[in-house]
């Protein structure tokens, strides 16, 4: 069996209805498919989308919890997966599949491999996301000899590939899970890197990875947890206090090149930059200052504080040529 796990939370109705038709639409895979849906403690609840979807070649369950965000609500899916599951998918519930997306992975697992990755379309564009960020080449990586085309064995660092440039679409994400049974989502990095962390562990413990050419996945405007997060908002801070512990945790548990963590800490002095601009934002605006996560946070990178003064110097060096304008 297949497992397909959705974290669902969504404040319009109608969108969970398109994910499950995309997979009602499936060309038939090797293997039976059940659906598990987990309701995040959604705005529309999972059982009122129901209303508006066909009967597919798949079983469905939905499992209600209180509200812990997408990696929480993964989480509850792979510790409910049945007992039969052999592969794990995943799809964000306002993401499409193409039709042939389970057909080409498990064809692919079926080859030997432990973890499948696809080309999408994100959000508006007409253009695979492999393209679009120039991170990948599948031509440096060997295709397989499989009916299903433009299907190839990634050969090289896949943490190298997370860790400086990833490509990888939770949508489109398939992995062994009869092989990688213990592994689960970081729900602390809900805001920066719980997805990038769990393809880094599968790869760190061997997993031998497939990826698809071809577009898999279409994704949709649903509930961001990146929406509202701009300056000053209450969402900022903690997405850069969660971006930079995410930084951190890299160094500390995978195993780096001397590349790999100079870009590392080039991405902590950027981020620790915008901590302090956010903060000085505050003050000058007169907001509220989040204390108990400024405590959090000085415990976790006391060097982001340590750049005030020139984050100072910066905002007034930015007023004075306004000025001058």
């Amino acid at each position: 069996m297949i497992t397909v796990v959705i974290p669902y939370f969504q404040k319009e109705s109608g969108i969970l209805a398109k994910a499950l038709a995309s997979i009602a639409a499936q060309k038939a895979p090797s293997m039976a498919v059940h659906v598990l849906v987990v309701d995040d403690a959604s705005p529309i609840s999972a059982e009122s989308e129901l209303q508006a979807t066909t009967p597919g070649n798949y079983t469905l369950q939905i499992i209600r919890q209180g509200n812990g965000g997408p990696g929480s609500a993964r989480n509850t899916g792979i510790e409910n997966a049945p007992l039969q599951t052999r592969y794990i998918a995943f799809l964000d519930s306002d993401d499409e599949w193409s039709t042939d997306h389970l057909a080409r992975a498990t064809a692919a697992m079926g080859a030997g491999f432990d973890m499948y990755f696809a080309d999408h379309y994100q959000l508006g564009a007409t253009v695979g996301a492999f393209a679009r960020a120039g991170r990948i080449r599948p031509s440096d990586h060997p295709m397989l000899a499989l009916p299903q085309t433009d299907i190839h064995e990634y050969k090289g660092d896949l943490l190298d590939q997370i860790i400086r440039g990833n490509v990888i679409g939770t949508s489109t994400v398939v992995y062994d899970f009869q092989r990688f049974q213990d592994k689960r989502f970081k729900i602390e990095f809900t805001n920066a890197g719980e997805d990038y962390l769990f393809w880094m562990d599968l790869a760190h413990s061997g997993a031998k990875v497939a990826f698809s050419n071809q577009c898999e996945a279409t994704y949709g405007r649903g509930v961001n947890i990146f929406a509202g997060t701009g300056w000053g908002s209450e969402k900022h801070l903690l997405r850069i206090h969660n971006e930079i512990k995410y930084k951190k945790l890299i160094l500390d548990i995978f195993p780096t090149t001397p590349v790999q963590r100079t870009h590392i800490q080039e991405n902590l002095r950027s981020l620790r930059f915008s901590f302090a601009q956010d903060l000085l934002h505050r003050i000058v605006h007169r907001k509220k200052l989040p204390l108990p996560l400024l405590h959090e946070h000085f415990r976790l990178d006391t060097l982001s504080f340590l750049v005030l003064p020139m984050a100072l110097i910066s905002l007034l060096t930015q007023r004075g040529r306004a000025k001058t304008k």
